[in-house]
Parts: structure tokens; sequence; C-alpha cells
């Protein structure tokens, strides 16, 4: 499970947000990956529940996820509790976008 775990979060690295340029990963969008025999759960949240392209970046999660599952059934569940900050960043993202400690 630990090899599909990182291949999950591999796959979740490519997909992106087109107006932000860091993965959803690093974003810290995806809060919970749950692995089972039966099936791999995703819980992951946007930046902000206005987004435009919401459904497209859930399709985009699925479906990249399904494609390395190996049969599992994928469930993405978008929540918004608790709320997405900037904390939940990567310092790898936080570097990309030009984010320090004292500009958040």
């Amino acid at each position: 499970m630990e090899e599909l775990r990182g291949q999950i979060i591999d796959a979740l690295k490519s997909v992106y947000d087109p107006e932000i340029p860091v993965n959803i990963w690093d974003l810290g969008l995806v809060y919970d990956i749950a692995i089972s025999d039966g099936g791999v759960d995703i819980k992951m949240t946007l930046t902000s529940p206005t987004c435009p392209m919401m459904e497209e970046l859930v399709a985009m999660v699925h479906d990249r996820v399904a494609a390395i599952s190996g049969g599992r059934d994928v469930h993405v569940e978008l929540v918004w509790d608790p709320p997405w900050d900037l904390s939940r960043m990567s310092d790898a993202a936080r570097l990309e976008l030009d984010l320090t400690e004292q500009g958040w």
C-alpha cells in the first residue's frame, strides 16, 4: 500500500490549478488519502469554494488516480472543513510563490 500511496502522491503532483503555478499536493489541498483493497478515497479542498475550475480539478484528480489505482474504485470528496489556508502549503510551494513568513 505504501508504494501505491507514493504513486498516488506523484499523480496528485501532476494536477495544477491553472491560476496557480504549484501542484495541488504542495499547495496542501489534499487532506487525506485512504487506500484499501477495494478502493482509494481522497479528501481534498480548494483555495476557494467559488473556484471556477472546481469540477475540472476534481475530475483530474479522479482520473489521474484511477489510472494507477490497480482497478480499485476511486472516490474524491471535496471538503471545506477545515478551511484551506497558506499554512497548509509546503515549503517548496511557498518558495515557488515567493511567500515568506513575513508575507503571509
